[in-house]
């Protein structure tokens, strides 16, 4: 009778809290381990969307260029100046904007649109756990939590003062650390971000 009890009690401690659900524990080992996870497939890259190349720009649209021409003069686009032909106008000025032959080394494609990519220069890594909230629910199953980031292995080309200037999402990049808040939601396979919100810049979904 008494094997009998003792054995219950190991069963029961086997099912426990922390006893078979241990890799959903609330810890910040496993919280960094999951943020790492979510923005390692997250490059941080030039343009917020995908671009289209060739492209032909307006050379009198100065916020549009700038990060072209910047991209020229670092040699990862070629650019031709041409003159287009405008009904009835005249014409205008406008510069074609192509991959060099160095651009496409380094060309991010995006599958999912036939001529689109970007130029990506880092991946964000969480540097530190600063606090984790439980959601208002009674089974710990969504926390809020509270890291810092920081931009690793950047690309040669993006740490340029024309970089910079041209793409204020990298100069906040290059800067240090960054603040950011996630939502962390346990399931059977552990745990998983379903939500992000960086103080600053967001990750995008590339």
């Amino acid at each position: 009778m008494r094997t009998t009890w003792i054995a219950a009690l190991v069963l029961v401690g086997g099912l426990a809290p922390g006893g078979g659900c241990r890799k959903n524990a609330a810890d910040k080992k496993a919280f960094e381990k999951t943020l790492d996870d979510y923005l390692a497939g997250r490059k941080r890259c030039a343009w917020p969307a995908p671009v289209k190349l060739p492209a032909q720009i307006d050379t009198s649209d100065s916020e549009q260029t700038k990060g072209f021409d910047s991209l020229a003069d670092a040699g990862l686009l070629a650019r031709t100046p041409e003159q287009k032909q405008r009904f009835l106008i005249g014409s205008k000025e406008v510069s074609d904007y192509d991959l060099s032959s160095k651009g496409r080394t380094i060309w991010t494609v995006d599958a999912s649109q036939p001529g689109y990519g970007n130029f990506c220069y880092g991946h964000s890594v969480v540097t530190s756990i600063d606090s984790y909230t439980q959601a208002a629910k009674t089974d710990a199953t969504e926390f809020s939590v509270t890291c810092h980031y920081a931009v690793t292995q950047l690309a040669d080309w993006a740490n340029t003062a024309e970089m910079r200037t041209a793409f204020p999402k990298i100069a906040t990049d290059i800067s240090g650390e960054q603040t950011a808040t996630a939502t962390l939601t346990r399931n059977a396979d552990g745990w998983s971000v379903t939500d992000w919100k960086a103080a600053t810049t967001e990750i995008p979904g590339q």
